[in-house]
């Protein structure tokens, strides 16, 4: 025998793995675990059917067992109830204390017919009970003359006659309540087999079902372990900044494909790290060169945009009088109003930056603008009062000195927008925007109390909107101090 026989003859397990592990990791698992989902549908059709079994015995005992044992039970008590209201009748000789003997009567007889209704297997005396119990009655009825004089001879007679009734009928109650029990426990027995049967062999095909799937599990593994250790290498090139690093994984499965994202990620990654190494160490808010890229990219791009910028009225007169440490903390406070805006209203393409100091930009939709405004403005007055010390919140403004070494009142802070968009005209460039937004800044710091101010200016109608409710300005007009945005 050559090795050629013998290569032939190799088992054919042992010549399906390659072919197996050559296939992408979705067929590897469809492959893996069918085996696995068959035995499941076995063991879940075999539990199942078991349980519809069990349902069934269960439904019986429920439905024909049960019933019986209460019926014989409230029997009893009919009967009993029967003899004390007719003794007390005998007492009392009261019409209503007979209707409830006799209401006693109808319900034990229609107990027995509920009985003999119920599809039971065993035998129930029904003619000999309904018999027993009219012989009960009428001993009552032919008995209670003679009952009213418990000494006499007859009442005696008769006492003692329905006393062996009653025993009797109670008796052949019992019986047929014991050998109902009796069956009743038969069938519990029944279940509590076949619960223990079930449970072994679903024990054993759960227990093959784990066996096979580690088998399988271990077979997948070990053939991706080698792409996923390169992937794990690749994850820590990146996370050390080492963002030139390529993965060189030659698989043609899912792992390729995420090998391939890996190394376009890692190109992100690099972009994203020269755009955000700028972020401001304050408010952690992208910084001017990712504004910059971001004002770009929306001008190339054409989409309709508004550009908010944000500036706060008086800033350096409060920082300087109460130091650098409460206006960070002013900063903050406003760069968290603009994000929890955001955030609320949920508009999550908009973009967020600080340009530095007390100056930032927020860049929305032109149709979005307005609710952000207006919602920055309202929690920022009614939060920077917090921040200035009580005697100057009550006065209303700081006294601080001047480079030149004046006393000025200094109102409370305000908050000035200036919004520029691109619905009525072409913006070019970042410079274009940056220069219409300072002449609007220095619109809306004229105007007291905090606004925000609006470019609508075009090719032929230059204006600028100070609210839609409000007058608009055009070539260079005066605004109206006393209009300001509060809605």
């Amino acid at each position: 025998m050559n090795y050629e026989d013998t290569k032939g003859r190799e088992p054919l397990v042992k010549r399906s793995i390659p072919l197996f592990l050559r296939l992408t990791i979705t067929k590897k698992i469809f492959f893996g675990y069918f085996s696995l989902a068959a035995l499941i549908i076995i063991i879940s059709v075999f539990a199942l059917s078991s349980l519809d079994r069990l349902n069934a015995i269960a439904m019986n005992i429920i439905q024909k067992d049960v019933p019986v044992i209460e019926a014989t039970d409230k029997m009893i008590d009919d009967l009993l109830a029967q003899e004390l209201y007719a003794r007390r009748y005998v007492i009392l000789n009261n019409s209503d204390i007979l209707a409830l003997f006799w209401k006693r009567s109808k319900e034990f007889d229609l107990l027995v017919e509920e009985i003999h209704g119920l599809p039971i297997k065993h035998d129930v005396p029904v003619d000999r009970l309904t018999t027993l119990h009219t012989e009960y009655n009428n001993l009552f009825v032919k008995g209670f003359k003679y009952l009213k004089e418990p000494s006499s001879v007859l009442a005696q007679k008769y006492n003692a006659q329905i006393k062996k009734k009653r025993e009797e009928i109670i008796g052949l109650i019992k019986g047929v309540s014991s050998q109902t029990r009796r069956a009743q426990n038969e069938k519990m027995l029944m279940i509590m087999r076949m619960g223990a049967a079930t449970f072994r062999v679903a024990g054993v095909l759960c227990g093959a079902g784990i066996i096979l799937s580690v088998a399988a599990t271990l077979l997948i593994t070990r053939d991706i372990s080698a792409s996923i250790h390169q992937l794990k290498r690749a994850t820590e090139e990146i996370s050390e900044g080492r963002f030139e690093y390529k993965s060189r994984l030659r698989n043609h499965d899912e792992l390729g494909e995420l090998s391939l994202a890996f190394n376009e990620m890692a190109k992100r990654l690099k972009r994203l790290e020269a755009m955000y190494l700028d972020a401001s160490p304050l408010t952690r808010l992208p910084g001017g060169v990712a504004i910059e890229n971001i004002v770009k990219k929306r001008l190339n791009s054409g989409i309709p945009s508004a550009f908010c910028i944000l500036d706060m009225d008086n800033f350096k007169a409060f920082n300087d009088f109460y130091g650098y440490a409460r206006g960070s903390e002013v900063i903050k406070a406003t760069a968290r109003i603009m994000e929890a805006v955001v955030a609320e209203l949920k508009m999550e393409e908009d973009f967020i930056g600080h340009i530095g100091g007390d100056d930032f930009v927020i860049i929305t939709s032109p149709d979005r603008y307005p609710e952000i405004c207006k919602a920055i403005i309202e929690r920022f007055d009614k939060m920077i009062v917090d921040f200035y010390d009580t005697e100057d919140r009550d006065r209303g403004y700081i006294i601080a000195r001047t480079r030149q070494g004046q006393e000025v009142k200094f109102p409370i802070m305000t908050l000035s927008i200036a919004v520029v968009t691109n619905q009525h005209r072409e913006l070019k460039n970042p410079i274009q925007v940056s220069e219409i937004a300072a002449e609007l800044k220095t619109h809306a710091k004229s105007i007291p109390g905090s606004i925000y101010l609006v470019d609508q200016r075009g090719k032929d109608t230059p204006q600028i909107r100070q609210d839609e409710n409000v007058a608009k300005v055009s070539n260079g007009d005066d605004v109206d101090k006393n209009k300001r945005c509060t809605d």
